[in-house]
């Protein structure tokens, strides 16, 4: 992909999806700038460390931002062990506001790209809720409403995927039309990466062994990074609105 001149934000840069996302855009020209709450093991032409689940700490990442950024990669996120809040407002409401915040710096032809999940898939079951948590405005707008519609702990985290999917899908129009800036989804299956150990707890080693047959393997990042790389990219530049499912044809098993 040709990155050559472009300025690419990668949330999550530092391992897993986001670190092959960034070795691949830089080595397409981009310059990317890298946040994320752990310090960086790779090159990056700059970094910048901050929590995600944090509305300032988001704010304050944004104004190191130069004046143009070219296109932004949602991939940070919390496994749906850790605790429902800080999954939601890393997962969802961070995500949402970092996206809202970079958008002005983004210029006609740009691109967001969300990580979403497999684990999504059924986000047409609670397709009202998950829309008026899009309606919600703001971090703390968010916040309210789910302290109205608590989320069981226990599913908060396909919970989350399927709402940043009908978030991204309810909104990405509105910014394709206004400003020329195209959102997507990637929804990988259960992929090699640091936290894929968590996904088995949280699954439970019954479900796990019950879906194993329905895939080779899981994914390697460098099987998921090039889509996100096409989204970002001009060859996509009629694409928006969508949700790119990697999973080896995991979902299919299903219909």
């Amino acid at each position: 992909m040709d990155f050559l001149n472009q300025t690419i934000v990668i949330t999550g840069a530092c391992s897993g999806i986001g670190a092959e996302v960034a070795r691949l855009a830089r080595a397409g020209g981009a310059t990317v700038i890298g946040i994320d709450r752990n310090p960086p093991g790779l090159t990056l032409d700059q970094f910048i460390q901050a929590d995600l689940g944090d509305p300032a700490a988001i704010d304050a990442a944004v104004a190191q931002l130069p004046p143009r950024v070219d296109a932004l990669c949602n991939i940070a996120g919390v496994p749906g062990t850790a605790d429902g809040g800080l999954v939601a407002r890393v997962n969802y409401l961070g995500l949402r506001q970092l996206s809202e915040r970079v958008l002005e710096r983004i210029p006609a032809g740009g691109a967001i790209v969300n990580i979403a999940s497999a684990l999504g898939a059924e986000w047409q079951q609670r397709l009202e809720p998950h829309r008026a948590l899009a309606a919600a405005q703001g971090f703390d707008g968010g916040l309210a409403w789910l302290r109205d519609h608590p989320v069981p702990q226990e599913s908060c985290y396909q919970y989350f995927k399927e709402a940043l999917l009908v978030w991204t899908f309810v909104q990405s129009q509105r910014w394709f039309l206004d400003r020329s800036v195209r959102m997507n989804c990637v929804s990988p299956g259960p992929v090699f990466t640091p936290i894929l150990g968590d996904f088995v707890t949280m699954l439970g080693q019954e479900v796990v062994q019950r879906n194993a047959g329905r895939m080779k393997r899981p994914a390697y990042t460098d099987e998921v990074a090039p889509v996100v790389a096409f989204l970002m990219s001009d060859a996509a530049r009629w694409v928006s609105g969508v949700n790119i499912p990697v999973d080896g044809g995991l979902m299919s098993t299903f219909i």
